[in-house]
């Protein structure tokens, strides 16, 4: 790392603990210790010595941090019952948090620029460059992580690294450089994704630029942010659904980027029938059919890289995730390899219980239902997933800083639910749509409105 920041050799545990002075000096509550903001800290926080202890393959490290992941699970089940949702501004202004922000992000892609990428991503990288040159890996035993989605986006990244690499380069560039040029830049841009859209939401959606800036700092300074910041898998699937999330009165555009996030991985499946539920019969209709089109397109990339019907098909079936569904202990990694697979089977099934229980309760959602229940469906992934499950923290991180962040949001409601509410009124006599009272506007730190009339355009666009 002497070559990006001379001197610097902070580890994984040395990064945890200075992020974690750090972030309790940042956002703490220290005239309220007993605050729901300050629960929601510890939680996080927790989860880092719990991912440490992964890496030293310490005894206690997956009950840790299964337990740990429990908690943070129940948190989001209860989240609809925290009504009282003060403004907690931080212990910093908003110069301070960008200054601050990005000074980490600096120090954080220093590491991925310094250290080389892990295998499964040089791997999805090597798959986007097959489907550059339509070359047939239908043959190949080396197993990815991800789906042909990341294929797709690998892909015009490698055309730019190459032009990059071959323009500044005082040697020839090898096929293997440029691969990991490649998949360094393809972290960057994801990280990237993930700020912008926490940005974007805090701006757009809460009414306060302030709280958007807040969320990304704390998302790079979180220490499971530093130890995973590399792995493409976590992050560009995260950064899909978070962005579907900011768009989400698109309906069309939100089911395309769930539709691209389950070509990568399996558990954006499990938030289809949610949101399905959340926009209603017409805007499901348009979700669905996002997310069929999108989807069908990324399955269908891969006739570029097929010779025959054979080829295409195996390459199909190897796009799903078995090992996440294989209950063979010997196929494990992890918390689930000391156990007999019949443990995992009932797991799976109360999973599966909660999924159909989240997607129809509450019958009327609103954006923060759809946030912290998409949220849980995640989170509740990591108790069966067979393959280190509990480790996958990025999957959810960002959408679980906006259930930590998040002022009311009675007035988010889904696309066409003022038309829907009349049609019932109508039809029925009586309004079935019972709104909740209005939210009064609470003064930020600078003794402006936060909520700033919840701003009616964001109904409208």
């Amino acid at each position: 790392m002497d070559g990006v920041l001379p001197g610097y050799t902070v580890d994984s545990t040395t990064w945890s603990y200075l992020s974690f002075l750090l972030i309790v000096a940042v956002y703490f509550r220290f005239t309220r210790v007993w605050s729901l903001r300050n629960l929601d800290l510890s939680l996080l926080l927790v989860l880092s010595p719990a991912l440490l202890l992964v890496r030293y393959e310490t005894a206690v490290a997956y009950p840790w941090l299964f337990t740990a992941t429990g908690l943070i699970f129940l948190r989001l089940i209860a989240d609809q019952y925290f009504t009282r949702r003060p403004l907690f501004p931080q212990n910093m202004n908003t110069a301070g948090l960008i200054w601050l922000g990005s000074a980490t992000f600096t120090f954080l892609m220093a590491i991925v620029v310094t250290f080389s990428p892990s295998e499964p991503t040089l791997e999805s990288v090597r798959r986007g460059q097959q489907l550059l040159h339509r070359s047939d890996n239908s043959d190949s035993q080396q197993q990815v992580d991800t789906g042909p989605a990341t294929a797709i986006i690998a892909a015009p990244v490698g055309v730019i690294s190459g032009a990059v690499a071959k323009s500044g380069a005082d040697h020839p560039v090898t096929p293997e450089e440029q691969i990991e040029l490649t998949a360094r830049i393809l972290v960057i841009c994801a990280h990237l994704a993930i700020i912008a859209g926490l940005i974007y939401i805090g701006y757009r959606r809460f009414c306060d630029l302030h709280l958007g800036i807040a969320m990304a700092v704390l998302y790079l300074l979180l220490p499971c942010t530093a130890i995973h910041v590399g792995e493409i898998n976590q992050v560009i699937p995260a950064a899909l659904i978070l962005w579907a999330v900011a768009l989400y009165r698109r309906p069309a555009v939100s089911g395309g980027m769930i539709g691209f996030a389950c070509g990568m991985v399996f558990f954006p499946i499990f938030l289809v029938p949610l949101w399905a539920t959340f926009y209603g019969r017409k805007g499901a209709r348009q979700f669905l059919g996002g997310w069929i089109t999108v989807l069908t397109l990324v399955l269908m990339s891969l006739l570029l890289v097929s010779t025959d019907s054979t080829s295409f098909f195996r390459q199909t079936v190897s796009a799903i995730s078995w090992s996440s569904l294989s209950f063979n202990p010997q196929d494990s990694d992890g918390f689930w390899s000391t156990f007999e697979s019949a443990y995992r089977i009932p797991v799976i099934a109360v999973y599966l219980v909660i999924v159909a229980s989240l997607t129809i309760w509450p019958l009327e959602k609103k954006l923060e239902h759809l946030i912290a229940n998409s949220t849980a469906l995640i989170v509740g992934t990591q108790f069966w997933y067979p393959q280190q499950g509990g480790i996958y923290v990025l999957w959810y991180l960002p959408l679980l800083l906006l259930v930590v962040f998040r002022p009311h949001l009675h007035h988010q409601n889904p696309p066409g639910y003022e038309q829907d509410s009349e049609t019932v009124k109508r039809k029925t006599g009586r309004n079935s749509f019972q709104r909740k009272p209005a939210v009064p506007p609470i003064p930020s730190q600078t003794g402006a409105v936060s909520y700033a009339p919840f701003r009616q355009r964001d109904n409208n666009t």
